[in-house]
């Protein structure tokens, strides 16, 4: 690591106490900093995340905020989904108290060469086609942020030679002070987060923040294809370079394309990379067949436009379960798609009645309580041939931890329902 110094004696407070919280917590205690947690959320995951502190002298709280937490601290560190209006940031304003993202933290320290991917939908593919790839051109890569583990957790494992493949998401770029990739990448921009930003144009300043600190040393790849993310060079001082959808070539795959161009990594390698890809966990992932009904695991799907790609990339006819946490989605956008290929939706979470409402009339729906529910009811309207599609289109913190929680619960029960089949 780097500026390893940066940190030691200060006071600082992380806010969340998540996934990144944790790692983040760790890592500064190491660096010798005085380290304080607190989280408004006293629940299983939070109080799992205590054991796994490696010092014992770092105070915490769950389930409430307190001022003394954030009073006369050097700096404040918050988890990405925190918002503005949180009690500890509120408070760190009040006393001038520098607020600051957790890769921002891991950033400052990190000695590699940083490639960051930001955009509505397909961040973890091509984050995670970019790790391969370079992997693959014989170079160490760490592919971490967003997905896997934070960036955070992983930056004490890279040396001035390795790469980082870092997905991050407009939460996350909301908080940089002096982030600096030198390659960024903006794969898309659609109708998403408006339940914490109150425009497309806030949306967009998030995800701007990814190329605000760099210079004319650096890369800002862009979509030729997306109106609202081509012209975003004129913004920059980086310099730009386009992808686009050619034959054989989807977007994603001609975004990492970009970048091996770039690295002087030749194609044919990046190529060969794409045939032998068999995706992402949690992301049209099939599960398993049942009397020739399909199960396909789709929980990364948290927008319209990604339930899109999904319904449009699945045979047959389609037993769809959808909902989840509202996120200012607009369901309008694949009404059409649904009505063409969906014989039935399922719907469960806080989201169940808008999407109804959005579906009225094209096709018959089924509210329920819980994903079991859902899938035993998907289940038994389906007939051989069709495909359970769980595309929520929305967050899952109504009832679950994340995406990941919630799609390896739904393997689950397919796997259970399977077992009780014989």
């Amino acid at each position: 690591m780097k500026n390893t110094d940066y940190f030691t004696n200060k006071k600082i407070t992380i806010v969340g106490f998540a996934r990144s919280g944790l790692a983040c917590a760790n890592l500064l205690h190491d660096l010798g900093a005085q380290v304080s947690i607190t989280d408004n959320n006293d629940s299983d995951v939070t109080r799992a995340n205590l054991p796994k502190l490696k010092p014992k002298d770092i105070r915490f709280e769950l389930g409430r905020h307190t001022e003394e937490f954030v009073k006369g601290r050097n700096l404040v560190v918050v988890s990405p989904g925190v918002p503005d209006t949180a009690l500890p940031i509120v408070w760190a304003r009040q006393y001038r108290i520098p607020v600051i993202s957790e890769v921002e933290v891991a950033s400052i320290l990190c000695p590699g060469t940083i490639i960051a991917v930001t955009g509505t939908n397909g961040k973890t593919t091509v984050t995670t086609l970019i790790g391969k790839v370079l992997e693959a051109a014989g170079k160490k890569a760490v592919v971490c942020g967003n997905i896997g583990n934070p960036f955070s957790g992983e930056v004490d494992k890279i040396g001035d030679k390795d790469f980082v493949a870092l997905e991050i998401s407009s939460f996350q770029l909301e908080k940089i002070e002096t982030f600096k990739p030198k390659i960024a990448i903006i794969l898309n921009l659609s109708r998403n987060h408006l339940d914490r930003y109150n425009s497309m144009e806030e949306y967009l300043a998030a995800k701007k923040n990814i190329f605000r600190n760099q210079d004319e040393s650096d890369y800002l790849i862009l979509n030729a294809d997306d109106e609202a993310i081509n012209r975003l060079h004129r913004e920059a001082k980086s310099r730009a370079v386009y992808f686009s959808r050619k034959r054989g070539v989807n977007p994603n795959q001609a975004a990492v394309l970009a970048v091996s161009s770039i690295l002087g990594i030749d194609e044919k390698i990046a190529l060969n990379v794409f045939k032998e890809f068999k995706g992402v966990e949690h992301r049209l992932e099939q599960v398993l067949e049942i009397n020739k009904v399909k199960f396909i695991n789709d929980s990364k799907s948290t927008t319209v436009d990604s339930a899109v790609w999904a319904l449009k990339n699945t045979p047959g006819p389609v037993i769809m379960i959808a909902g989840g946490r509202e996120k200012g989605n607009d369901y309008g956008v694949v009404r059409d798609l649904v009505k063409e290929k969906v014989r039935e939706i399922i719907l469960i979470g806080e989201a169940k009645d808008r999407i109804a409402g959005a579906f009225s009339g094209i096709l018959p729906f089924t509210k329920v309580n819980t994903l079991e529910e859902a899938v035993k009811v998907a289940f038994a309207k389906s007939e051989p041939g069709a495909c359970v599609l769980f595309s929520p289109m929305c967050k899952s913190f109504d009832m679950f931890a994340n995406y990941e929680e919630r799609g390896k619960v739904f393997k689950k029960i397919v796997l259970d329902l399977a077992g009780a089949r014989g």
